[in-house]
């Protein structure tokens, strides 16, 4: 009986000290364990979708580096140039810049334009406004959504990034003259239009914004 009890003993003194290491070893926190992982986000509040833009499934990767790829060797000139910049966080960008853009332009609303373009595209648009106000036209826009986008190319330009990027998007645009009669679009159509516009920011500048310096593709409204 005695055996029994000492043999009882040494089998729960031998599991207390196992227990005890493997809690010194999974249990206790060393300041070295890995974070947990955060979504990339882009800086300010979450943009609410309004009532009138039908969601559409979010785009893949706009870039996927390749050996010898003249894209993704620009982009890594361009990380090089400025650590802080990161190719996902630029194409989340790039598209809620544009909806802004084309949504603006059809409302003549230069003091939502006028910061994210650069001053030669700034004036080119002004002018298309200033025509349409003279004309006393108006714009019916509502934008739909992307149907793809991608990088066309990426570059430095001495300390300036460029990156060119194509979007295909959606909206349904009409435009009306001063007594209401349509000439141009159709306000019960969606349209299909692309276009390829040019980003650029000096990488030595404080500010991290980019501003759009040219534009190609279809005229808008």
């Amino acid at each position: 009986m005695n055996s029994q009890l000492l043999f009882l003993v040494v089998i729960a003194m031998v599991a207390g000290v196992i227990l005890f290491r493997l809690y010194s070893v999974l249990g206790r926190r060393t300041g070295h364990e890995r974070p947990p992982r955060q979504f990339p986000f882009i800086s300010g509040p979450p943009k609410q979708a309004p009532d009138n833009v039908v969601p559409l499934p979010a785009p893949q990767r706009a870039i996927e580096a390749q050996p010898g790829d003249p894209v993704a060797k620009g982009l890594a000139a361009i990380k090089q140039a400025d650590r802080n910049f990161d190719s996902d966080h630029f194409v989340a960008g790039a598209r809620q810049a544009y909806e802004m853009i084309v949504t603006a332009f059809a409302a003549n609303d230069r003091a939502t334009l006028k910061p994210l373009l650069s001053g030669e595209v700034f004036a080119a648009f002004d002018g298309v406004m200033k025509d349409r106000e003279q004309r006393h036209e108006k714009v019916s826009f509502t934008f739909v959504g992307f149907k793809a986008l991608s990088i066309a190319s990426a570059e430095m330009k001495g300390r300036n990034a460029e990156i060119t990027v194509s979007f295909q998007s959606q909206f349904i645009s009409a435009t009306t003259d001063a007594e209401g009669k349509l000439i141009e679009g159709d306000p019960k159509s969606v349209r299909n239009v692309t276009d390829v516009w040019t980003f650029a920011r000096d990488t030595r500048a404080s500010d991290p914004n980019w501003s759009v310096v040219a534009t190609h593709g279809e005229a808008h409204a």
